[in-house]
């Protein structure tokens, strides 16, 4: 038990910390957390994907097997939430709302800052390549699925244009691929805004957790929070030992995948009035409850 302690104290505390100082002031000034937002997507968030890649040990097999995981364990969990969902005979907007709760975690401003605390840089790499995907994966297909169809596909994928990471991600294995070095400024400018990215990361979940309120549907948060916190983390450590993924690489992609609901369903659910009160409630229950799942997972993990 008091190792377990240890873990939360030690990794997941940090985080609560800071994200309780976001909420405070969110709750108490009245901060809009959109610009933070907004600051987070376009600059701190692409800058430390680019940082975090050019500067890794990354190969091109360990960044297309990262990708692959990450696309395929998204597609496992979605394949067997839609079976559950159909067995509980849920409605379509329900259906879609379980959906996107269960298939998008919070990879970016909780899973990052949980990696890098517990497993250091080098699984803080592979962390950012899963980020990157998940982040794709929410603003394509997680739109098509909160829509339950009214927009097509391809305007869901006009909309990675505006998704920097991406070209983050891709700069940044350009440089690691050819051994390209920024000039010292740019290069110190870089690692500033990489620096900051983590901590704006974690006051932004706190202020985005303001809004949520408590009320929803019990079997339909039962399947979500099952999903997300317990089988989704099974899923892919099972599924690492078929990619033969180990070390630093299991650990974050396993660590990523058992992350609470992505914030950004709730803004998904709201412009597409899938579920939005359950919607909501999920990302709460569910961020609510993953330090009791995530420590022993960190301890299993080996931190």
């Amino acid at each position: 038990m008091s190792e377990l302690f240890t873990l939360f104290f030690n990794n997941l505390f940090p985080i609560l910390l800071a994200a309780g100082i976001g909420f405070v002031l969110a709750k108490w000034l009245k901060i809009n957390p959109r610009p933070l937002s907004q600051v987070v997507f376009y600059v701190f968030s692409p800058v430390l994907v680019f940082n975090l890649i050019k500067n890794s040990q990354l190969s091109n097999q360990d960044i297309l097997r990262t990708l692959a995981f990450a696309l395929i364990l998204m597609m496992c969990i979605g394949l067997l939430t839609w079976l559950i969902g159909g067995l509980l005979r849920f409605d379509r907007k329900m259906m879609a709302a379980v959906m996107i709760t269960a298939i998008f975690m919070n990879a970016g401003n909780y899973g990052l800052p949980l990696t890098s605390f517990a497993f250091g840089e080098q699984a803080l790499a592979y962390a950012s390549i899963f980020f990157v995907i998940s982040a794709m994966f929410t603003n394509t297909i997680g739109i098509v699925i909160a829509s339950s169809g009214s927009m097509s596909v391809i305007d869901s994928i006009k909309g990675l244009v505006k998704f920097p990471a991406i070209y983050a991600l891709a700069f940044g294995i350009l440089f690691l691929q050819f051994g390209w070095k920024l000039p010292s400024g740019l290069d110190r400018s870089v690692a500033l805004l990489s620096n900051a990215a983590i901590p704006c990361m974690l006051v932004l979940l706190g202020m985005q957790l303001v809004n949520i309120r408590l009320d929803g549907h019990i079997k339909p948060l039962i399947l979500t929070s099952s999903m997300r916190l317990l089988i989704a983390p099974m899923l892919a450590f099972g599924l690492t030992r078929l990619f033969g993924m180990s070390g630093a690489a299991q650990q974050a992609v396993v660590l990523e995948a058992g992350m609470p609901v992505a914030v950004l369903t709730t803004i998904l659910a709201t412009e597409f009035d899938t579920a939005p009160t359950f919607v909501t409630t999920a990302v709460l229950i569910t961020t609510l409850l993953s330090p009791l799942t995530l420590t022993p997972l960190l301890a299993f993990l080996g931190a």
